[in-house]
C-alpha cells in the first residue's frame, strides 16, 4: 500500500470515529449529485454536545453552545488542506467513505441511460435469436432498431421497470428480468393470436392460455395496454386512415386478431341467409332457420367464424327498425333476404357488411328520416364496398313517413354532415319542415 492510498484510509477512519462526520458527509454527497461538483452548505441541526467537540477539532472553531452548525463545502475543502489529510480531494474522501463514484445528477442520468440501451438491446437481441421464423420476429427486430408504432410504448414501460431498480442493474446484481418479460410477452402475443389458426377466443380465455389469469388483458391493466398496443401494430398496414364507424374501431381490431372483447348484446337480426365457414361447409342452424322461413339473432361470435354468405336472387334489404323488420319477415312470401340494423350498427353488423360485400349480395337499405337515421344510412352506403341501393328514402316516402315530433336545432346540425348527392333532397326536404319520419309509417311500402 503506497503512502497515498494509506493516507487516504485513514481520513476515513477519523471520520467515520464520530457520526457527525457522517451526516455531514452524506449532506456533501446530496449537495454533490445536485450541482456536479464539490459545494454547497449542510446543516446539522440538533448537534449534541459530544459533536460540537469533534466539529470543534476538525474545524477549529468554537461551537459552544450552538444547537445547529452550517459547513460550506468551502470551509470544508480549506479545513482538510490544512489538517494532515491535505493530499486528498474532499471528492475522494466522498468516494472512499462511501465506497462509490461521485456523479452530479446530469452524469447519472447519462450513465442510467447508457445502461439502459444496453440491457434493451442485449435483450431484444437474444429474443430476437429465440423467435426466429416466428410472427414474432418483425416486431422484435423493429425493438432491437428502436423504431416502429410500439416502440414508444414498450420502451416507456420497461425504462419504469427497470429504473426502480438501477443499482442493483447497474451492479450486475440482476439481469433486467422485468425488461424481458415484457417483450417475451409482447412476443407470445404476437405470436397466439387466434386468427393465425383462423380461429376466434374470447379475450378472457386468451388472457388465461397466456398468463393464467383471465383479467391480464383487462381494459386500464398494464399487459391490457399492451395487448393493445400490439393489436394495432399487426393490424396498422390494413388499417383504414379514416374509420367510417370509429367506435367501433377498436373491438373491430381485436376481432381482426382473432380476440373477441364484447359479445354480449353484441348481435344482428338475419333472415332468409346461408353462411358458409373456412371449410365452405354451409352452418347448419343458418341453413335450418332459412328452411322454415324464421328470422334468427345472431351472435358475433358466430358471425365472426363465417367467410362468406348466400342469399336468395343475391339480394338482401336491411331496414334499420326492428318492428318493420319484424313485420316484414312475419308476411315474407317470396323469400327474400332481410337483416335489421336496430339503430347504430354494432360491430356483428359490420361484419355483415364485410361477408355481404365480399359474396357479391346487392344491398337495399332503408331508414328512418331524421338526422340520426339519414346519417347511418349515408355511412353505411360509404362503408359497404359492393352495391347498394337506398329504399324507400325519396321525399315522397318522407312525406308518407311524416311524424309530429320535431327536431331538436342541435340535432339538426347533424343534417350539414351528410354529403350525398341521392340523399340531397330528402336531407334539405327534413331541414325545411323540421319534424322527423319513421319506417313504421309506411311499413306497407316495402312488402
Amino acid at each position: 500500500m503506497d503512502k497515498r492510498t494509506q493516507l487516504g484510509k485513514e481520513c476515513v477512519e477519523y471520520f467515520r470515529g464520530n457520526r457527525v462526520f457522517d451526516r455531514l458527509l452524506r449532506g456533501f454527497r446530496e449537495k454533490y449529485a445536485s450541482y456536479g461538483y464539490f459545494a454547497g452548505t449542510v446543516v446539522l441541526r440538533g448537534v449534541s454536545a459530544e459533536e460540537l467537540e469533534s466539529l470543534e477539532g476538525f474545524f477549529q472553531k468554537s461551537f459552544h453552545g450552538q444547537k445547529s452548525v452550517s459547513v460550506s463545502a468551502s470551509q470544508f475543502e480549506r479545513m482538510l488542506k490544512n489538517s494532515r489529510f491535505g493530499e486528498i480531494s474532499p471528492r475522494e474522501v466522498l468516494e472512499s467513505y462511501f465506497q462509490e463514484e461521485m456523479a452530479g445528477k446530469k452524469e447519472l442520468k447519462e450513465a442510467r441511460e447508457l445502461e439502459e440501451r444496453r440491457r434493451w438491446r442485449q435483450t431484444c437481441e437474444e429474443l430476437a435469436r429465440c423467435y426466429e421464423k416466428t410472427p414474432a420476429a418483425a416486431w422484435i427486430e423493429e425493438m432491437v432498431h428502436e423504431k416502429g408504432s410500439c416502440f414508444p410504448y414498450v420502451w416507456k414501460r420497461c425504462r419504469e421497470d427497470v429504473r426502480n431498480d438501477f443499482e442493483n442493474v447497474k451492479r450486475g446484481l440482476t439481469d433486467g428480468c422485468k425488461m424481458r418479460a415484457t417483450l417475451e410477452l409482447g412476443a407470445r402475443i404476437l405470436n397466439a393470436f387466434p386468427y393465425r389458426r383462423e380461429g376466434v377466443e374470447y379475450l378472457a380465455v386468451f388472457a388465461a392460455m397466456l398468463t393464467g389469469n383471465p383479467h391480464a388483458f383487462d381494459d386500464g391493466t398494464r399487459d391490457g395496454q399492451l395487448l393493445w398496443q400490439l393489436v394495432r401494430w399487426n393490424h396498422e398496414r390494413d388499417d383504414e386512415e379514416a374509420p367510417i364507424f370509429p367506435a367501433l374501431q377498436k373491438n373491430r381490431l381485436y376481432l381482426a386478431a382473432g380476440i373477441l372483447r364484447d359479445d354480449v348484446s353484441n348481435d344482428v337480426m338475419l333472415s332468409g341467409i346461408l353462411a358458409y365457414g373456412p371449410d365452405e361447409k354451409s352452418h347448419a342452424g343458418m341453413a335450418g332457420f332459412l328452411a322454415e322461413g324464421e328470422m334468427v339473432r345472431v351472435p358475433l361470435s358466430v358471425i365472426a367464424k363465417w367467410r362468406r354468405v348466400a342469399c336468395p336472387r343475391n339480394e338482401i334489404y336491411i331496414v334499420e327498425n326492428p318492428s318493420v323488420y319484424a313485420m316484414l319477415c312475419g308476411r315474407e312470401k317470396s323469400g327474400r333476404a332481410f337483416m335489421c340494423m336496430n339503430g347504430q350498427p354494432r360491430l356483428s353488423a359490420v361484419l355483415m357488411l364485410d361477408l355481404l360485400a365480399v359474396s357479391g349480395i346487392k344491398v337495399y337499405y332503408g331508414g328512418d328520416f331524421d338526422p340520426e337515421g339519414l346519417l347511418i344510412a349515408w355511412k353505411i352506403k360509404r362503408y359497404y364496398k359492393g352495391a347498394l341501393a337506398y329504399w324507400h328514402m325519396s321525399v315522397e316516402d318522407y312525406e308518407k313517413s311524416k311524424s309530429g315530433k320535431r327536431i331538436s336545432p342541435r340535432r339538426m346540425k347533424m343534417l350539414g354532415r351528410i354529403k350525398d348527392v341521392e340523399l340531397r333532397e330528402t336531407v334539405e326536404a327534413v331541414r325545411r319542415a323540421g319534424v322527423a319520419g319513421y319506417q313504421e309509417n309506411i311499413w306497407e311500402a316495402y312488402r
